[in-house]
């Protein structure tokens, strides 16, 4: 790769922010986990079905970032939150980051089709274009419909359930990966309808239907709350559901840290508005995912022996 190559590579990846990836990553691997079969646990098979949930979700998560950046180009440059990323700031071309979409993509693929040759499961190659497609339309919903957070909600939401198909085709079946998902797809919506507040002057201007543009603010708040008590409730079925997590108080200790951590969202947001959010976006929704993740896959660790 060239010198200008490897510099437009630093500029996207900066802009896609891939720590981000924590949020969904962990409860990849707890889907992963949650789908293991019965018996002694084979760890050599596990660690290899890890390391490809690892990269395809890294993978996957780029190119619907990348695709983001590309839909969203525009109105990027028309926000002065926004305007300076590195398209519309200029320091990258579109012809750059159409190849870095592609070759996200195609590594995605590429990855989806290891689990076919080194472990004889063609699912997750069968359904690798149909989740690219839905991941990477993100973008467009905003353009005309409200439900526009829940599908970025529903996006993240795939990764425990292609993670335990990956890992077990038949878990598609069981309870477990769906309340997960369902879960991941109310918190992280609701959590996009409290960072959509920082730009609601904008996307009113530009005819964006993002939750608090077209509900006001109050409201859309209140939806936010809504969502998130849904995916309380659906950690707590998740966790009554899968019986290796009710061994021992860890996951439910997790559940409760999360509730809470959810819960200062809103404070922060009653307190400094969609600013204060912001500033612990990271870490807040990082601390969620990493806890409930981590102290899922210790509890069937424990249990599973």
């Amino acid at each position: 790769m060239t010198v200008a190559g490897l510099a437009a590579a630093r500029e996207i990846a900066k802009d896609i922010k891939l720590s981000h990836s924590v949020f969904a990553l962990p409860f990849a691997l707890l889907g992963a986990f949650v789908a293991l079969p019965a018996g002694p646990i084979d760890w050599r098979g596990l660690l290899l079905s890890a390391l490809l949930v690892v990269g395809c979700m890294v993978s996957a998560r780029t190119a619907a970032m990348i695709s983001n950046r590309l839909l969203d180009r525009g109105i990027d440059a028309r926000n002065p939150r926004t305007v300076s990323r590195a398209l519309p700031a200029g320091r990258v071309a579109v012809w750059q980051v159409r190849v870095a979409l592609l070759a996200a993509s195609a590594a995605f693929v590429m990855l989806c089709g290891l689990f076919g040759v080194l472990q004889n499961n063609w699912w997750p190659l069968a359904l690798a274009l149909p989740v690219l497609c839905w991941i990477c339309s993100y973008g467009f919903f905003k353009r005309f419909t409200m439900l526009c957070h829940v599908w970025l909600g529903a996006s993240l939401a795939i990764s425990p359930v292609a993670a335990a198909i990956a890992v077990r085709s038949a878990a598609v079946f069981e309870p477990g990966p769906w309340l997960l998902a369902g879960a991941v797809m109310f918190w992280v919506a609701g959590f996009d309808v409290l960072y959509a507040m920082q730009d609601v002057e904008v996307d009113r201007r530009d005819g964006l239907h993002s939750m608090p543009a077209r509900m006001g603010v109050h409201r859309a708040a209140w939806a936010s709350r809504v969502m998130h008590v849904a995916s309380v409730l659906l950690l707590i079925a998740f966790w009554r559901n899968v019986p290796a997590l009710c061994v021992g108080v860890g996951f439910a200790a997790a559940v409760a840290v999360a509730a809470v951590v959810i819960a200062s969202e809103h404070v922060l947001l009653a307190r400094g508005g969609a600013t204060g959010i912001a500033k612990h976006f990271t870490t807040l929704n990082g601390i969620v995912s990493l806890a409930l993740g981590g102290a899922g896959i210790a509890s069937i660790i424990a249990a599973r022996g």
